[in-house]
């Protein structure tokens, strides 16, 4: 098997950045949509596919939690990246001559303040790394990009500007996927479990699907709901808890949560990483 983690987005953007923080020995593999990387592990082209998930901005990354459970592959890690956003720009290129930025509309909102301050207009790109490399092609030194460090060192534009996010803690969550499971007890800082469940077409069933997690002392970090099928009452539930399934206490209230579902299904038991807490 190639040792390649797949990421979506083009070389420099920041699922790039943090494919190289949590596996520096591995190949990095650009893919264009979230399926192309998740293909990519399915088919054997990569080991591992590195995700984005939620941003503490932003908020969750829409289409991936309706992707994961349908992608056939298991977490196995999470990581925390620090988002810094800089302003890019061809060399020899000074603040004041910059009057447009181009990126991702996400990153353009979280740094309004920077660019109001220094009159930039905002230009609406496909992605971060790939604004980025459209700058460096257009060889205008008017416009500038939205992008991590490491998207300008790739495509040989000067930092003007870095760090100019307007939330000092912007950090993106990102699953590690891979083909096969780990449910071994490892990591530091205790474990996470994920899964997707349905509940019961009853009254109060996902009150009482929950109710096993308060008596048995269990956290429940984070509890999302979507649509599935494209019907409103087809509702699917993504959650996460503190704990391995072979705990006692997560093994009765994963049982309780069973009773009042029709599908549950783990999604991965993985190491938590300290950059959540």
């Amino acid at each position: 098997m190639t040792h390649k983690i797949a990421f979506q987005g083009e070389p420099g953007a920041y699922s790039h950045e943090a494919c190289r923080n949590a596996r520096p020995d591995m190949e990095a593999l650009p893919c264009r949509t979230f399926e192309d990387a998740i293909s990519a592990v399915s088919t054997g082209a990569a080991e591992l596919a590195m995700l984005p998930v939620e941003n503490s901005t932003y908020g969750r990354v829409a289409d991936i939690h309706s992707l994961l459970p349908q992608s056939g592959l298991h977490i196995i890690e999470e990581a925390f990246v620090r988002v810094h956003i800089n302003l890019l720009a061809l060399p020899g290129t000074k603040l004041a001559d910059v009057k447009s930025a181009m990126s991702h509309t996400v990153l353009l909102g979280q740094c309004r303040k920077f660019l109001e301050e220094h009159g930039i207009h905002r230009v609406t790109g496909a992605d971060t790394a790939g604004s980025a490399k459209q700058v460096a092609l257009a060889g205008d030194p008017t416009m500038g990009a939205l992008a991590s460090e490491l998207a300008g060192d790739i495509y040989g534009l000067d930092v003007l500007a870095r760090h100019i996010e307007d939330q000092g803690n912007n950090t993106t969550r990102f699953l590690i996927m891979s083909r096969t499971a780990d449910t071994s007890r490892r990591g530091k800082h205790g474990m996470i479990t994920s899964f997707v469940f349905q509940v019961r077409n009853i009254p109060a069933a996902l009150y009482k699907a929950m109710g096993g997690f308060a008596t048995n002392g269990v956290n429940m970090t984070k509890l999302e709901s979507y649509m599935v099928g494209g019907s409103f009452t087809a509702t699917q539930f993504y959650a996460d808890i503190e704990g391995h399934p072979d705990d006692p206490n997560v093994k009765l209230a994963l049982d309780e949560l069973d009773y009042f579902t029709d599908m549950l299904e783990i999604l991965g038991v993985y190491p938590a990483d300290p950059g959540r807490y």
